[in-house]
């Protein structure tokens, strides 16, 4: 034995040892003793030093483990060239079992492998591949195309560059007779689809015609003639048909197999190429509603798999616009899918009473999605649909899951197909569906009780009229539900859905359900006392209280009053939120009815309630409070001090949301306007203004600014329920904003408040005011500006005919106030109903667009925002004018134009949507956009080039510094590609989006922070085009992760170069989701690279420990 062999022995003999340390270091020597080139081991050698470290692998110790882990990858890439070597020579092996083995090996080699290796795979593969027509050996040509197809399925996205070759000579073998060779090329092809769609786009064409001939290659069996499918549909037929598929049934037929593997093609080319939708709907979509009679199990489900693919491709992209507003693309393809429609059903008809269980489980799933794109499509063939539900819910000689698929199916028509389209086949469907609410299956049983719950709240809904009569059904309804409402040792969920159901049954039908109601009713009672179903009893209680059919709820009211009251101290949020819409329901729905001592009992519990840990809880309770106010006034009395201590308290906060304060607004506008009042007016505006008057006069102000904002709309709020109060609290604020001893804060809520009351105080304090707010926009304090400025803007809404000119004529007069007039023009259009603001639109039009060449960014920004909700009052007349200033205007004027388009945009629907396709709207509207981005494109790309004319050296003492005037066009430029990314990925090129991704990977730091953002989101969106250039897209990262600042920069270059590291990890934590992508040599070298160094490594567990929490899905543009 040599001195190295030895040594080795001896190593691999310590590694046995019981002390970790002996291991680890045996282990450690050994690594290093491998590495050295002198060493050189034999195969028994070789076999020996595997076998150790897999064994170390389950090593009790974490380090020793680790160090196998690491050291693993080392030796076995190193023979990747021996393995390949060995492995290409066994595909000819005369032994089929070894052919395969070595076609699986190469398959996971190709995808670790270098990139030369892979090379050489390739050429080797496609050197022995003989021409169609050359003698070779069949079982030679199907272990190559076999291998291709593993090679395809395990490293698909390395093979792009050799597709050129590679795919005639495919097609070509495909034509030859050999079923299992056909199979192999179509897998093959399925293979190089999915894993590199766009290199294979001049090759969609043959695949199609490929598909289409293969998917009906059944030379075994004689389908009737497309003529003779009416007869087909009897039962006669049905039989011979059974009795054709006996005579011509073989065991040797391999023709299934090219049948299952053309129909997988099939959706791997739908899902690859959504681009190519509209033809696929033309040449794809008819033959495979064709072979839906295919006669094998097995290939019947791939065929419904990829038209259940073409579907979901077909789907309306979220925010498109109704193909009524503007028939786009997508309006065309859902009417082609809509002609479809009958042929489906009319080949699903025998389908959906297959004896098959697996057949009729396709159907529903089919018909589900295609219900799904297209709501309402299935009504006129309701018969056909019920007739196949009602077959599947009586079988009982299968398992329960078809019944299961069946009832999850109808509860989806029910809410996607009008209501009248049921209702001549309710006596068949209730049936069979009640006969399911009592099976003995507790899944079953639960999914019927959805049903059920479904049926009667789309059949008799409760803000429509009656159009079918529920007398005979609603008996039987009632026993069924109440039969599993009765049974206590049932199921958590049937009992859960058991409630449910009867709350929609009492709440839908009570006024029909006769002696069956106070049963219900107290059937809930008891479950609001069980502390697992009391949630559930709660919200169907919920639901028959707001009920608009008014039921007596007397029988049920003084036991579940102090049980609803005891849950609000409960430490369970949902059920807290739970109670407080069913005590609002009880108050609006019962009244006066509702006993007082028990209300009161409520009443106490709400103090509590109203605070700011919790937000939603507070503003349903202050709903609560609100709507017993109108009903019981009384009952207040006791709480009304602790709640208005409470709801004052949380008017100071800063974070009170929008709803709480419409809440509260509600809430003092009840106490001041019952009969008599429960409050004071007098005594609540003194209350709410109480925090701000009692300031220190000098102006300290402890406040947050929203905190004057809240108290000002509740001010307006009392107002507004007090008219007669009105004027003389304006007259009040307008002498608190002129006294010259009224502190800022004082100044600033009168202000505010005068912005809401002023406009029902009348015209007196109005004219009044003009005087008081032009004399506050010179005050010292910039709030006080900035309230009077709101303020002249919205009290000039109520009356534009005095207060619109006055301020136009200061906007002239007035050059040094005109930012703070143009803020009060701005909230006049925001406030002012359109059809008033018309006849002023062209005065206002003209002063816009003098002002658009102004020095002052901030005010061309003002002008932007009055000149965008100016458009809005009359687009059709207006936008034309708009378009034109883009070519015709300045500079300024044409950047001020820009700027205007996103005011334009809002959350909804509106009038101006359709005029607005020439413009860009990403974020709020991306359908406007869509169907432009092949012009769009070309231009936004070409913007996240570097342009080297605007980069220029500034000259700062004997310094030179480098600017980039493109920097923030370029920032804009990707920021709009993330959002393309996030409401348009359907209509971008992946390829051509990565080219550019992948340049700003070396751009400036806030370009590549941006990057590594769109790149961690591509990974999650698109993985395949991803891993196909992941070699090039790790460089850039790695040298990111590797960069060190310079010697003696300032903190902020080290705190750049931090965010930046982390940035980048976060995009290669990505990377490393996507499967196949930690067999690239380039990720797995750079992966041990992170591994071994403490920083990056600490770095990579950090993140990936945060990435259950904050994920990368969202962007936050800055």
């Amino acid at each position: 034995m040599s001195t190295a062999a030895f040594h080795i022995s001896s190593l691999l003999e310590k590694m046995t040892s019981s002390d970790k340390d002996f291991r680890f270091m045996a282990t450690s020597d050994l690594m290093s003793e491998l590495q050295k080139d002198s060493i050189q081991l034999d195969e028994d050698s070789e076999r020996k030093v595997v076998k150790m470290l897999l064994r170390l692998l389950e090593d009790k110790n974490g380090e020793v483990q680790n160090l196998a882990v690491k050291w693993l990858g080392a030796p076995l890439a190193a023979f990747h060239a021996s393995l390949l070597h060995c492995l290409l020579p066994q595909l000819s092996s005369p032994r089929l079992a070894v052919r395969k083995r070595a076609v699986g090996a190469l398959g996971h080699l190709a995808a670790a492998c270098s990139t030369d290796l892979f090379v050489e795979l390739a050429d080797h593969l496609l050197d022995r591949l003989p021409g169609p027509r050359a003698p070779a050996s069949p079982a030679t040509i199907r272990t190559l195309i076999q291998c291709l197809g593993s090679v395809g399925r395990q490293a698909g996205h390395r093979l792009g560059a050799h597709l050129d070759r590679l795919v005639p000579l495919v097609e070509e073998f495909c034509k030859l007779d050999d079923d299992e060779l056909r199979e192999s090329c179509l897998q093959a092809f399925e293979a190089f689809l999915k894993k590199c769609p766009k290199e294979m786009g001049p090759h969609v064409s043959k695949v199609t015609s490929l598909c289409l001939q293969y998917m009906k290659h059944d030379p075994n069996y004689n389908y009737d003639s497309d003529g003779d499918e009416e007869q087909m549909e009897t039962e006669d037929s049905e039989c011979s048909e059974q009795e054709s598929e006996d005579e011509y049934s073989d065991d040797d037929d391999m023709s299934w197999k090219v049948r299952r593997a053309a129909a997988k093609c099939v959706a791997a080319l739908i899902s690859s190429r959504p681009d190519l939708l509209p033809e696929f709907h033309g040449t794809l979509a008819p033959a495979l509603i064709r072979r839906f009679r295919e006669r094998e199990e097995n290939v019947k489900a791939d065929v419904f798999g990829a038209y259940i693919v073409l579907l979901r491709q077909t789907r309306p992209p979220k925010g498109w616009l109704e193909a009524v507003e503007e028939p786009t693309q997508t309006g065309s393809r859902l009417h082609v899918l809509r002609g479809q429609v009958p042929l489906v059903i009319k080949a699903l008809q025998r389908q959906l009473k297959d004896r098959s269980i697996r057949a009729r489980q396709g159907c529903f799933s089919l018909l589900t999605e295609l219900a799904g794109v297209l709501p309402g499509s299935l009504a006129e063939h309701m018969p056909v649909l019920v007739a196949g539900i009602v077959f599947s819910l009586a079988d009982r000689s299968s398992s329960s899951t078809i019944r299961m698929d069946a009832l999850a199916f109808l509860q989806g028509l029910l809410g996607t197909e009008p209501a009248e389209a049921f209702h001549s086949h309710l006596p068949t469907l209730l049936p069979p569906v009640l006969t399911c609410v009592s099976d003995s299956f507790y899944k079953v049983a639960a999914e019927a009780l959805l049903v059920l719950q479904e049926l009667v709240r789309a059949l008799w809904p409760l803000d429509r009229p009656r159009m079918l009569d529920p007398e005979p059904y609603v008996g039987e309804m009632s026993v069924a539900t109440l039969a599993r409402l009765r049974a206590t040792d049932l199921d958590q969920e049937v009992k859960e859905r058991a409630i449910s159901c009867t709350g929609h049954l009492v709440g839908h039908l009570g006024d029909r359900l006769g002696d069956d109601l106070e049963p219900s009713l107290l059937l809930l009672l008891d479950r609001l006392r069980n502390e697992i179903t009391r949630l559930p009893a709660v919200k169907a209680l919920t639901l028959i209280a707001a009920s608009p059919l008014r039921l007596d709820l007397q029988p049920v009211l003084a036991e579940a009053l102090p049980i609803l009251a005891s849950f609000l101290r409960k430490n369970q949020r949902a059920l807290r939120l739970a109670t407080l819409a069913a005590l609002d329901a009880l108050a609006h729905s019962q009244g006066l009815s509702l006993p007082p001592s028990a209300v009161q009992a409520v009443l106490a519990e709400l103090p509590a309630l109203v605070s700011e840990s919790d937000m939603h809880v507070a503003q349903l309770a202050v709903d609560f409070l609100a709507t017993v106010t109108q009903v019981q006034p009384a009952s207040l009395a006791k709480v009304s001090g602790p709640v208005l201590s409470e709801l004052l308290r949380l008017l100071r906060s800063p974070l009170l949301p929008a709803g709480v304060l419409v809440a509260t607004e509600g809430f003092l506008q009840a106490l001041v306007g019952t009969r008599p009042p429960c409050v004071d007016y007098a005594k609540l505006i003194s209350l709410l203004t109480s925090p701000v008057y009692n300031q220190a006069a000098d102006g300290g102000s402890a406040l947050h600014k929203q905190v004057y904002h809240s108290l000002a709309r509740c001010v307006a709020a009392l107002a507004a329920a007090c008219p007669q109060e009105a004027a003389g609290t304006a007259d009040r604020l307008v002498c608190d904003a002129r006294s010259p001893h009224s502190s800022t804060g004082v100044k600033v809520l009168a202000f505010l408040s005068l912005a809401e009351v002023g406009q029902v105080a009348g015209p007196g304090p109005q004219r009044e005011l003009k005087a008081v707010l032009l004399e506050a926009l010179g005050s010292p304090s910039e709030d006080v500006r900035a309230a009077a400025s709101y303020a002249l803007g919205r009290v000039g809404a109520g009356n534009l005919p005095d207060f619109l000119p006055f301020l136009l004529g200061q906007i002239e007069a007035e050059p040094r106030r005109q930012y703070l007039l143009l803020h009060s023009l701005r909230e006049a259009l925001g406030a002012a109903p359109p059809d008033s603001l018309k006849p002023y639109a062209e005065d206002i039009w003209t002063l816009l667009f003098q002002r658009c060449e102004g020095a002052e960014e901030g005010t061309r920004g003002v002008v932007a925002e009055c000149l965008g909700k100016l458009v809005l009052v009359n687009p059709p007349f207006l936008l034309p004018r708009f378009q034109k200033q883009l070519a015709a205007g300045r500079p300024h004027t044409r950047s001020t134009v820009i700027t205007a388009v996103k005011f334009l945009i809002s959350d909804q629907p509106h009038p101006i949507d359709p005029l607005l396709k020439s413009f860009i709207a990403v974020h709020n509207k991306p359908s406007l956009v869509r169907d432009l981005l092949d012009d769009i494109l070309p231009l936004l790309y070409q913007e996240t080039k570097i342009r080297r004319d605007l980069i220029r050296e500034v000259e700062m003492g004997p310094f030179k510094h480098t600017v980039d005037d493109g920097l923030d066009v370029r920032k804009a430029a990707f920021e709009c590609m993330y959002s393309l990314l996030e409401s348009c990925l359907g209509q971008l090129d992946i390829c051509e989006f990565l080219n550019h991704v992948e340049d700003g990977l070396k751009d400036h730091y806030d370009i590549r922070m941006l990057t590594f953002i769109m790149l961690a989101r591509l990974a999650t969106l698109c993985p395949a085009p991803v891993l196909q250039r992941v070699d090039r897209l790790i460089e850039p990262l790695r040298a990111t992760c590797t960069a060190k600042v310079k010697a003696g920069s300032v903190k902020q270059e080290f705190e750049k170069q931090d965010e930046l590291k982390r940035s980048a990890m976060r995009a290669v934590a990505a990377l490393l989701t996507i499967p196949e992508v930690g067999k690239s040599p380039i990720m797995a070298d750079f992966s041990s690279q992170i591994r071994s160094n403490p920083e990056l490594a600490a770095l990579f567990e950090s993140i990936q420990d945060s990435a259950s929490a904050p994920s990368t899905d969202s962007m936050e543009l800055s």
